[in-house]
């Protein structure tokens, strides 16, 4: 039973199937904002299991999903840094590099010894992996290097263009992965939370026209003065939840004393 579960959890062959139906769950989430910085949602694992699983007919955990996203993430960081740089292009034909000559090749892998493999390296769904890897596009920051990608794919010997086995050195190694993608979910959960609070917290800008509306309800105004007023209060929406909560007679004078402030 063990060794059963071991070859489970420990190697999965993916391929093009699994990628594209991952890839679309990914896809899916990410256009609802379920990516945050340190990545997804633990909700997305749970879903991306359920749909390869279904659509592939295969057996999969939340452990293999993870791993193959980090391999998605090192082949954006490490192909996306090559695109950067003048002398590379993508050949959407072949889902491959392409080089202008081997002295830009040799003089790229010299600086990014990362990048060694990626020659020829067979990459498909490059539409796919750029929209949902971007960090720019997700969350504002510039992406990691691709060395520092590497760094963190440490584990996986991805060569020759074939996928490696999910492995780690221990069981030590297993269980601090796990923690360490149930902190990154729960922090995300959490993050979202946050964020929507805060931007909840407080009244809403009012319309312009509901400025002007509530000016012009005001007697004694002159012209002037109601500009000026409507420009205090369409930016600033406490000030105007403010007013509009004083009887009539006592706007007047309150909207003076914004005035002197």
């Amino acid at each position: 039973m063990a060794t059963s579960d071991k070859k489970t959890r420990g190697y999965v062959p993916w391929n093009d199937e699994m990628d594209k139906v991952l890839l679309d769950t990914f896809v899916d989430y990410y256009n609802k904002g379920d990516r945050c910085q340190n990545g997804w949602k633990s909700h997305v694992y749970t879903a991306a299991v359920k749909n390869v699983c279904e659509k592939c007919n295969v057996t999969i955990t939340k452990e293999n999903i993870s791993s193959r996203s980090k391999t998605f993430d090192k082949h954006y960081n490490i192909i996306n840094g090559l695109l950067s740089t003048s002398g590379f292009g993508w050949d959407w034909e072949k889902n491959k590099l392409k080089v202008d000559s081997d002295t830009v090749w040799d003089e790229y892998v010299e600086r990014n010894k990362e990048a060694k493999g990626y020659r020829h390296k067979v990459v498909k769904f490059w539409d796919l992996l750029s929209l949902v890897y971007n960090k720019d596009q997700a969350n504002g920051e510039g992406a990691k290097t691709a060395a520092e990608s590497s760094k963190e794919m440490a584990k996986e010997n991805d060569t020759g263009g074939k996928d490696a086995p999910y492995s780690v050195s221990s069981s030590s190694s297993l269980k601090r992965q796990r923690s360490d993608d149930s902190f990154n979910s729960i922090w995300c959960d959490k993050f979202d939370m946050l964020t929507s609070s805060l931007k909840d917290d407080g009244p809403k800008l009012p319309s312009s026209a509901e400025v002007l509306a509530a000016l012009q309800e005001v007697e004694g105004l002159d012209e002037d003065t109601e500009l000026e007023l409507y420009d205090i209060l369409t930016s600033n929406a406490r000030k105007f939840e403010s007013m509009m909560a004083l009887p009539m007679e006592r706007r007047k004078r309150w909207l003076m004393m914004q005035l002197r402030k």
